[in-house]
């Protein structure tokens, strides 16, 4: 038994360690000036300390950050009232909300971009903002990875027996789903939304072809930075890993505290 174990250990530990080798080169190679030997030579902290006082990288990770939030909270406000709609008034109508919001899983960055701007880019209203075209697009993409956790999670805690329960002592259907079922679904709508961070974090088509270089985000000054500097965009690599580790954290963090919060209570 212990021996399986170690050996289980040791795998996970070789993985672990296989994929954090990139993360690491990374690190190392944008802490040096050079690495064309063996060693790498002229260890300075330079690059870090020019991105983090640069007012254009500053701005670029604010917008990224916010490129998340917006879309994401739309997708979930948008995934959570159209399945409660059809779970609870129409079951049947279930498996085509299902295979609408998997469609997005074929479509291609490129090919969305571009029907997108035929569609809407001569539009009088204000559909025709690239910024709205841009956080529409991404709310297409993140859709079915929202809707597969969402659901996944109504189906954990089934929901139609927990509303059921709800309308006995006297609870609205709607006041009974944000109330017993959302609270009992976070976990899988917390999860579903570090996948979207990580899937909107790493766009660079979506974002180059609707907004162009007037609403960069990190992959856009990344892709500038590697055309002058390759130490340099090695640093704004590991900077989009740190900040994506570091909302994985907070989040996580009052996923628990809220966890323990409800074990205290009972």
């Amino acid at each position: 038994m212990k021996k399986n174990k170690a050996g289980s250990i040791a795998v996970m530990a070789l993985v672990l360690i296989y994929l954090l080798i990139p993360l690491v080169v990374s690190i190392v190679y944008s802490m040096f000036d050079k690495w064309t030997g063996i060693v790498p030579e002229g260890f300075n902290l330079e690059n870090y300390a020019t991105l983090f006082t640069d007012k254009a990288f500053l701005a670029t990770l604010g917008r990224t950050v916010a490129m998340c939030v917006i879309p994401i909270c739309l997708t979930i406000i948008i995934v959570l009232l159209a399945l409660f709609v059809t779970t609870i008034y129409f079951p049947k109508l279930e498996k085509y909300v299902q295979i609408i919001c998997m469609i997005p899983y074929t479509i291609q960055g490129v090919i969305l971009s571009v029907s997108i701007l035929s569609l809407y880019v001569s539009s009088p209203t204000f559909l025709s903002n690239r910024l709205v075209m841009l956080f529409g697009a991404y709310c297409i993409i993140i859709l079915p990875y929202i809707y597969q956790g969402i659901r996944n999670g109504m189906r954990a805690v089934n929901m139609p027996m927990l509303i059921e329960a709800a309308e006995m002592l006297g609870s609205s259907k709607i006041y009974a789903f944000f109330k017993i079922v959302v609270p009992n679904i976070l976990s899988a709508i917390i999860v579903s939304s570090l996948l979207a961070v990580g899937i909107i974090f790493g766009d660079y088509v979506l974002v180059r072809n609707l907004a162009g270089t007037s609403f960069p985000n990190m992959q856009i000054f990344l892709y500038q930075t590697m055309k002058s500097d390759s130490t340099k965009s090695s640093a704004v690599f590991v900077i989009i890993m740190l900040v994506t580790f570091v909302i994985t954290a907070v989040v996580l963090f009052f996923k628990s505290r809220e966890a323990k919060g409800r074990v205290q209570k009972k």
